[in-house]
């Protein structure tokens, strides 16, 4: 077994390679607004475009991902969205920005779907589960790149060359990681299928939580900094220590998610994670004080951790809809929430108020404690799990 963990050091840098752009991306949303004077609906837009990018790709990466392999266009996808990250720090106008964002959002998006597909190929060469020991690497990578916001923000350094030295620190510190030889299979084209997959049945229920987890998580990512700044009155650098927190916490939560599951069962285990949620948010909106803040993200990264594992693991083992199609099912609202919910938080704050938006987060962290008996209902077991 030792002679297979090269594989996976291969898997886990692209991981962590995807989650490093996004953590680097959310922690200079601040000041990226400022430099472009963006308003919150305008950023919300923005954001809609980057979601949308991401959404249309992963039926289109899942095709070429069977044509040419998992692995070859996880690398070529990887050096993409690098580049992009680079031109979204130098996009001069909100239009070019927007481009950016769309490009950006499109490479991201398809990577996160090869990237799993790569991931379970050596999974299932390991014999035992290691999906979310991927997943862990990849709250790392965001964590690491939030880190490297703040330290930006706290120095001074403008975006552009902020987005540059991340780029580059990643193409060359996990780059040759993701170059490790690895044949991917090719299955060849089957039988034309939806482009996009949506749950019926009992998985819609499945789909719901995915969803409700997936809305908790994507407002982290995009607006937590933001909601520092305007809502606590944190300055630039303190505001990215939120996402920092939150992927901190969800490194730390992911590496322990099997055995807890093993331990509690997974309808306690979602209980106690939206119980988790909910208390997190409610620290946000309540109090609205930077400690009581900070507090709240350890408590939303505990919570947002298993939850879309475990709505992929109850998917992979559903009794009625095969597991590659129940997946890909909930991964279509799971995924789809996490990239287009910040969008509707940004409408949202425009008429109202951000800390409405927060707060209204809690109505789908209630959902997840009321769906959780949907996980117990499953005919087949899974060696592994997924999220992103």
């Amino acid at each position: 077994m030792s002679s297979l963990r090269t594989p996976w050091r291969g898997v886990a840098a692209a991981f962590m390679l995807n989650g490093l752009l996004l953590g680097a991306w959310a922690s200079r949303i601040p000041a990226i607004m400022e430099r472009h004077s963006l308003s919150e609906a305008t950023l919300g837009i923005l954001l809609l475009v980057l979601g949308l990018g991401a959404v249309v790709s992963f039926p289109v990466a899942g095709r070429l991902s069977d044509d040419f392999g998992a692995v070859r266009l996880t690398r070529l996808l990887a050096v993409i969205s690098l580049v992009m990250l680079v031109m979204i720090g130098l996009a001069p106008t909100p239009i070019l920005l927007g481009a950016a964002l769309l490009v950006f959002g499109m490479g991201f998006g398809a990577m996160d779907v090869t990237m799993n597909s790569w991931a379970t190929e050596v999974e299932k060469t390991l014999g035992r589960p290691v999906m979310s020991s991927f997943h862990a690497m990849w709250s790392l990578g965001t964590a690491l790149g939030a880190g490297s916001g703040y330290v930006a923000a706290s120095i001074g350094l403008p975006v552009g060359l902020h987005f540059l030295l991340a780029a580059l620190a990643a193409a060359l510190i996990l780059g040759p990681f993701t170059l490790i030889p690895w044949e991917s299979r090719r299955r060849g084209r089957g039988a034309p299928g939806p482009v996009f997959a949506l749950p019926r049945g009992q998985l819609v229920l499945v789909g719901v939580l995915a969803l409700s987890a997936g809305l908790s998580e994507g407002a982290m990512a995009d607006w937590s900094a933001v909601y520092l700044r305007d809502v606590i009155g944190a300055g630039e650098a303190r505001a990215t220590l939120g996402y920092a927190v939150f992927s901190v916490t969800m490194v730390a939560m992911r590496l322990c998610v099997d055995r807890l599951v093993l331990r509690f069962g997974p309808v306690r285990m979602a209980r106690i994670s939206g119980a988790a949620v909910l208390c997190g948010l409610a620290l946000l909106v309540i109090p609205a004080t930077m400690t009581a803040a900070l507090i709240g993200f350890v408590l939303m990264g505990l919570g947002c951790a298993a939850l879309i594992p475990l709505a992929f693991s109850r998917a992979a083992a559903d009794p009625d809809v095969p597991p590659g199609q129940a997946i890909a099912a909930v991964a279509t609202l799971g995924y789809g929430a996490m990239l287009l919910g910040p969008p509707a938080i940004g409408f949202i704050a425009e008429i109202f108020s951000l800390r409405l938006s927060f707060a209204l987060l809690s109505v789908f962290a209630a959902m997840v404690v009321a769906l959780a008996p949907i996980l117990a209902q499953s005919g087949r077991s899974t060696a592994g799990d997924a999220s992103g």
